[in-house]
């Protein structure tokens, strides 16, 4: 059980970060700097998304797991 809550908690994370925190501070930092290409900044730009959706997930799966201690079936030796 407590995987599932971290499981529900990483994607809910995640879906709040892509929409409302992700694009404008990709589009942000991305805006900050000059470019001799699109393509750096279409690369740039794609790294910071995944790179902030990456953390959100990390941080849900962390609360999730923490919150769903109490609904372990198997009580932890820690």
């Amino acid at each position: 059980m407590r995987y599932l809550v971290a499981m529900i908690f990483a994607a809910a994370f995640a879906a709040v970060t892509t929409v409302f925190l992700a694009a404008p501070i990709a589009s942000w930092a991305v805006d900050q700097l000059k470019f001799d290409s699109p393509d750096q900044v279409a690369e740039l730009h794609s790294a910071i998304f995944l790179g902030i959706n990456l953390v959100a997930m990390l941080i849900g799966w962390t609360i999730g797991w923490a919150l769903g201690r109490g609904l372990s079936v198997t009580p932890d030796d820690d």
